[in-house]
């Protein structure tokens, strides 16, 4: 009776370990609205378009979507431990911030924030993207730079890559927003997704 506990026991844990062994690595996206696909299907998100890609990715990757719509750098980075605790991410893409500069938020708080979080997701052994934002001029030149500045200064200590404007690619293009001229509509996921990749995929390794 204990000889077939034992041998039972030795299977499952032998089975564990395979599963383990095997399990397909993960992309962590955190963000805010911009990624959490706000006004349109969360299934057009960019976010949901990179699974849909990294899936024949060699090897083959899953994607989490953690973006919360309206969440500021502190918010991240107080639920960031328990995020990456619960799904273990071999990559990390950290687009927060565009709430903080909305709401006129520190800048020096928010690269503490965004340091706190890098340096944290690198200890556990994830490779982190940084994707930054940038500012309407009616902020005001001076927290306009500070703002933008905060994101390569936390790239340089960190010595992360980073992704200057998410937003980059849409431009002015008023018709790739939707009614509230601040996110994206679904057909302009794709050109965000296209516009992430090419810092994204030396990663994926």
């Amino acid at each position: 009776m204990i000889a077939v506990m034992l041998k039972r026991l030795l299977l499952f844990a032998l089975s564990a370990l395979s599963l383990s062994a095997f399990a397909a690595p993960v992309v962590l996206v955190y963000g805010d609205s911009l990624s959490a696909g706000y006004g349109i299907g969360i299934e057009q998100s960019w976010p949901a378009l990179l699974a849909k890609r990294v899936e024949h990715n060699r090897p083959p990757y899953g994607v989490s979507n953690a973006s919360i719509s309206g969440e500021t750098t502190a918010g991240g980075r107080e639920r960031f431990a328990a995020t990456l605790a619960r799904v273990q991410p071999d990559v990390v893409v950290i687009a927060l911030g565009a709430n903080d500069g909305l709401r006129g938020l520190s800048a020096t708080q928010m690269r503490d924030n965004l340091e706190a979080m890098v340096h944290l997701a690198k200890s556990q052994k994830a490779r982190v993207l940084l994707v930054g934002m940038k500012l309407p001029p009616n902020y005001g030149v001076i927290y306009e730079r500070q703002f933008e500045q905060a994101f390569a200064q936390v790239s340089r200590k960190e010595d992360v890559p980073l992704l200057p404007f998410l937003l980059e690619p849409l431009g002015a293009d008023i018709g790739d927003f939707q009614p509230d001229d601040l996110h994206p509509t679904a057909a302009a996921q794709p050109k965000i997704l296209d516009h992430v990749w090419p810092a994204l995929k030396p990663l994926l390794r």
